[in-house]
């Protein structure tokens, strides 16, 4: 498969010398770590149709004399999609996913249709695919084989708004919440009670069907109720809590009245709750994770050592501010250099996760480019160094940057062209910093999503 990062030559071209080498080892470890995370790739190792039945992880669903539907959405639909009808092919009935805009498939979709649809701000077409799901889950009975497609980014790509609620309204609660810090679990709470799928009623229009859920996570610590809103999951939030989030980021009396009406009626009991734990549709429905961020980590881990590093992964969940977390990291890569005995050279420390950025400037940047902007500005004195943050599906923030990349001679040649580190920091401006210097990590959509992953490589 071809190499994943576009801007590889540009990002070595300019590289001081005695760090070029450690650019090229970190570059090849996140191309790796892109490969290894592939929808396609992770739904055939861990799918296979035998002797007449499906089986994935000791599970096994009859395939003969059933119809089989396919729904679903994510960042690695597409992927998943394709691998699955490459299986099953012709057993497929109908089918219907949402995938991002601007992802292509290496091969046409013959038996399950293809919705492109907006993200992270939910729109119109993504609204038409869900609409399509639920028109072929309509007629189902208990002797169907319903199999669901679920990938981060599953809940922008699948909007279906409650009754009087406009994708427009939606829209505005995302965008209000994403400025402000909220997490992805707190985002997710509220975004499962405006919607007519999210929650567990995609299980609910699935019913009585059986149904396999696969399932590429986004989300530290796999919680299935928050990835892509958890359309096939028991919802552990409720209308409170949704409540509680939108006043906890002081943003309850911002967001639209059609909002707030369906919420104030969720708290009194005038619609109906998300499905909870025990409820009966659930019976039928078996979940299985192929990929997650530990699947990443562990992929770096593995070729980094192929490349005689000394390999630790520090953490798999890191969450938090991102400016804080780069600081963290770069304590940790000062503490690991200054050991010596613990961490021989070469070292490379890695973390997964998700951060968020709190907006409080007027520039352009995404998380893991200020990840790295406030690890820079942290990492003195260790003296050769290289270190990256990316994001698995290719976007970082409102940037065609998946990440950015740092080294030894960072701040170094940030002084020669007179740029502010601080100043770009301060003004959540990463991406104007990492562009002066050339150094933003360029993938376009990668057709994937387990989080971020961010590696600290100590140089001899």
């Amino acid at each position: 498969m071809p190499l994943k990062i576009k801007n590889r030559d540009e990002l070595l071209s300019d590289a001081p010398r005695p760090e070029a080498s450690g650019r090229r080892v970190l570059l090849d470890t996140l191309d790796h770590v892109l490969l290894a995370v592939d929808p396609y790739a992770l739904v055939k190792a861990r799918v296979k149709a035998t002797d007449g039945y499906l089986r994935v992880d000791g599970k096994q669903f009859r395939l003969k004399n059933r119809r089989i539907i396919v729904v679903g959405g994510g960042k690695a639909a597409a992927g998943m999609a394709l691998a699955l009808e490459g299986i099953l092919g012709d057993r497929i009935e109908s089918g219907a996913v949402n995938i991002p805009s601007g992802v292509t498939l290496p091969s046409p979709l013959r038996r399950i249709d293809v919705f492109e649809a907006g993200h992270p701000i939910p729109d119109s077409h993504g609204a038409r695919g869900v609409k399509q799901m639920l028109s072929l889950l309509k007629d189902v009975s208990s002797k169907d084989l319903v199999i669901c497609l679920i990938s981060g980014g599953g809940s922008a790509l699948m909007p279906m708004p409650a009754p009087g609620v406009s994708l427009e309204d939606k829209g505005r609660v995302t965008q209000l919440l994403l400025n402000a810090g909220a997490t992805i679990n707190e985002l997710n709470a509220v975004r499962k009670h405006l919607s007519a799928v999210k929650g567990g009623r995609l299980a609910v229009a699935a019913h009585p069907a059986e149904m396999l859920v696969l399932t590429i996570s986004d989300v530290v610590g796999d919680p299935l109720d928050t990835i892509a809103s958890g359309p096939c999951a028991p919802d552990t939030t409720t209308f409170q809590d949704a409540v509680e989030v939108l006043r906890k980021y002081n943003v309850w009396r911002r967001v639209p009245d059609t909002v707030q009406s369906v919420l104030s009626k969720g708290l009194k009991g005038e619609i109906t709750e998300t499905p909870k734990e025990g409820d009966s549709v659930f019976r039928k429905v078996t979940t299985r994770i192929i990929g997650n961020n530990m699947t990443a980590c562990s992929a770096a881990k593995a070729f980094l050592r192929k490349h005689d590093f000394h390999v630790s992964i520090l953490a798999g969940g890191l969450q938090g501010e991102a400016r804080h977390a780069g600081a963290f990291l770069a304590s940790s890569a000062k503490e690991a250099d200054a050991s010596g005995k613990s961490v021989k050279k070469p070292a490379a420390l890695i973390v997964g996760g998700e951060t968020v950025v709190k907006v409080l400037g007027k520039g352009v940047g995404g998380r893991n480019q200020e990840l790295v902007l406030s690890a820079a500005l942290n990492m003195s004195p260790i003296h050769r160094f290289v270190a990256a943050s990316m994001g698995t599906d290719g976007v970082d923030g409102p940037t065609e940057a998946a990440g950015a990349l740092i080294d030894s001679q960072t701040l170094n040649r940030a002084a020669a062209k007179e740029l502010r580190p601080e100043y770009y920091l301060e003004n959540n401006d990463s991406h104007s910093f990492f562009a002066s210097l050339g150094d933003t990590i360029v993938t376009g959509p990668t057709g994937t999503n387990v989080n971020d992953i961010a590696i600290f490589l100590l140089l001899p």
